[in-house]
């Protein structure tokens, strides 16, 4: 059944893919913001820049291999790769629109030392959620489209 899953070329098996590299990526995505945002200099909001570059470019080759194997490709890769930064770069917009409301709420709030320092973290997770959505309508439409 996995393996049918993995290879189906299906919007719901496609979709399942997206969201398991998603979920692959947002965990490094977090990882290095927690590495990064206390180092001299940084700070949640630079750090996630960082970060989130990082996981954007992992997430473009396990999409390309993994979740849109079954495409035929007819464009250029240099153009698939214009493509998928400029949908991804729209969807970290948002990504980082939320998350960074997140954080600000979070740092107005009179919160726990715990839940202080997991805001960033529940950002980061409530923003993939909403870049993901977004970035798997355009990316299926626009970057691993069969029309080449």
């Amino acid at each position: 059944m996995l393996n049918r899953g993995v290879r189906s070329s299906s919007k719901r098996a496609t979709f399942f893919r997206f969201a398991c590299v998603g979920s692959t990526i947002a965990l490094l995505d977090a990882g290095l913001l927690y590495l990064l945002k206390d180092l001299p200099g940084f700070n949640a909001y630079i750090a996630r820049v960082f970060s989130y570059t990082a996981a954007m470019s992992t997430g473009y080759v396990l999409n390309r291999y993994f979740t849109f194997h079954h495409i035929e490709r007819g464009r250029a890769l240099v153009d698939e790769l214009l493509r998928f930064f400029s949908v991804h770069a729209l969807g970290g917009v948002l990504n980082l629109a939320v998350f960074s409301l997140v954080v600000f709420l979070g740092e107005q709030a009179e919160l726990t030392r715990f839940w202080a320092g997991v805001m960033p973290l529940i950002g980061v997770w409530v923003g993939g959620l909403v870049g993901m959505t977004f970035n798997f309508l355009f990316s299926s439409k626009l970057v691993f489209d069969e029309r080449g």
